[in-house]
């Protein structure tokens, strides 16, 4: 999970108005989309970026077309070279990687890239001046030195067995980003890489446009341009691409079967390791109690939500490793039972009130839930969580607003968020659980404190190890059980809905994040005109 991407599915949310300028899809100097050139595309995504900065925590698991890591992802998800020329060596017992770089790559400047930029991306990601939130991610990383210009080499602390995946970060040209402030220098609006395509213009809230890099080393994109609008609201994306504002969209799933027979449409399911989850604050009287923690865990129906709401497309949840992953732990499904549920709150002396809503020594079992205006999953996630909570007399009082009003209630209200990475269970779980990284930004934004999941954390991360890892992560997701945290309620496929006209397209297994480098559109640098 990004380190910020708990709360929203590609960093922060846009605060984009409801209309979209339809000068993203027409206006000649914007790339011309839906209606315009064979060869331009528009689509529609929910959030943008807080930043285009690698160094502040953009792109870092790979596919940010503006950047290229080390290494990057095939539609399988197996690692392939990118700005290497191979896979990298392994060596002393897992703790040093060396990577030869792929010769007569520039960046869309015009200048050489070259091993030294590779180390300063990293040492300055580790920069403990550096806003990046996802650095604990480089923990196991000693230091990075450049063997001349075309080879680097990694030196671990610890055999850290996910590392390799940690190589697709997007690397900065230091000659350009090392020569301003990183945390406020305009590089992080006016990047410059290596990438498939360069910004022309990045209108907040409104749209991302791009332009083929024509001496991109991979081949120049036969797409020349590419949009992406923001457009924070579900309906309003669905009536622009059936409007033809737009080519492709993401869309829940009780908006993308009405595309079901439209002709010149497709929809793309892809799988994903995307989770929603209520966060239950420790500092909240209510949600911080264990009782109440475990009776809303199997208190809540999460099978009528994957049925009812996610229309299928998706399981349940039980926590951040979904149900048919190899490093899921069989036997912590949790079976829906109110009546077990009421029983714990019973014993725990969580009595009902004339009101039917329960109380202990004074304190009304009752918490506010807040969620993202405008998603519509997370709100219908919200208000079937409470209508359960409510039949074991706990009133959970449903709010909208922005991140910029959520973020601040973090430590006391829930949150309807999501998270899930499916590269490595480190990535995820890492930063959503240890206790140490509470509070930090949108870590651990329940606050969980859990000595035994703590220890089973590092345990997992500093063993190269599998059947080590997996015994430590078993440890956590049982832990999970006697004590949740959270409430994991379900796993959702992704659902994108694009114009025909661009051919069959594909979809990788995709994280939390998706919309603006995952879905069909993940390797758009592929993609062939407009037939």
């Amino acid at each position: 999970m990004r380190a910020r991407s708990i709360r929203t599915t590609g960093a922060v949310a846009a605060s984009a108005a409801l209309a979209v300028a339809a000068s993203a899809c027409s206006a000649p100097d914007d790339g011309k989309g839906a209606d315009g050139a064979k060869d331009s595309a528009v689509v529609g995504i929910a959030y943008e970026p807080e930043t285009l900065s690698p160094l502040l925590g953009y792109g870092k698991d790979g596919n940010s077309k503006i950047f290229d890591g080390l290494l990057t992802h095939d539609a399988d998800m197996k690692l392939k070279p990118a700005l290497a020329a191979e896979l990298p060596k392994v060596g002393d017992g897992g703790r040093t990687y060396t990577y030869e770089l792929r010769k007569g790559v520039k960046f869309s400047d015009g200048k050489p890239f070259t091993a030294k930029d590779v180390v300063f991306t990293y040492e300055t990601i580790l920069d403990k001046k550096t806003n990046n939130a996802s650095k604990t991610e480089l923990d196991a990383l000693k230091s990075v030195e450049a063997k001349g210009d075309d080879t680097v080499v990694f030196h671990l602390k610890y055999p850290y067995a996910p590392f390799a995946e940690r190589t697709v970060l997007p690397i900065a040209p230091e000659h350009v980003a090392g020569e301003q402030d990183v945390n406020k220098g305009d590089f992080s609006t006016k990047p410059i890489g290596t990438g498939p395509y360069e910004l022309v213009k990045w209108s907040k809230g409104e749209k991302l446009v791009f332009k083929a890099n024509p001496d991109y080393w991979g081949g120049a994109p036969k797409i020349k341009n590419f949009t992406m609008a923001i457009i924070k609201d579900d309906d309003v994306r669905a009536t622009r691409l059936r409007t033809g504002d737009l080519d492709g969209a993401i869309l829940p799933p009780n908006l993308a079967k009405t595309f079901k027979g439209d002709g010149d449409k497709r929809t793309y399911a892809a799988k994903t390791f995307d989770y929603r989850v209520v966060t239950l604050p420790t500092g909240n009287k209510v949600a911080g109690d264990t009782a109440v923690r475990r009776a809303l865990d199997i208190g809540v129906d999460r099978k009528t939500m994957v049925d009812s709401i996610l229309e299928g497309a998706g399981k349940e949840a039980y926590g951040p490793v979904p149900t048919d992953s190899p490093w899921f732990t069989q036997g912590t499904e949790r079976t829906f039972d109110a009546a077990k549920a009421k029983k714990i709150l019973d014993d725990a002396g969580w009595k009902p009130g004339k009101d039917g809503i329960r109380e202990k020594d004074g304190v009304k079992a009752s918490f506010p839930l807040w969620y993202l205006t405008g998603d519509k999953l997370r709100q219908e996630h919200a208000l079937a969580y409470a209508s359960d909570a409510k039949k074991l007399g706990i009133k959970i009082e449903v709010q909208s607003g922005t991140w910029e009003v959520i973020e601040p209630r973090m430590p006391k209200d829930a949150v309807l968020a999501g998270g899930g990475s499916p590269a490595d269970p480190d990535f995820d779980q890492y930063t959503l659980l240890k206790s140490s990284l509470a509070g930090d930004g949108f870590n651990n934004m329940a606050h969980y404190d859990n000595p035994t999941v703590d220890k089973a954390l590092e345990d997992a991360r500093k063993s190269g190890d599998h059947a080590k890892r997996q015994a430590a992560y078993d440890t956590i997701q049982r832990e999970l059980v006697k004590n949740p945290g959270y409430t994991f309620l379900t796993h959702i496929d992704h659902l994108y809905v694009v114009d025909k006209a661009f051919g069959d397209l594909s979809t990788q297994v995709e994280p939390h994040d998706h919309g603006l480098a995952s879905g069909p559109w993940w390797n758009v640098e592929d993609w062939q005109p407009k037939k």
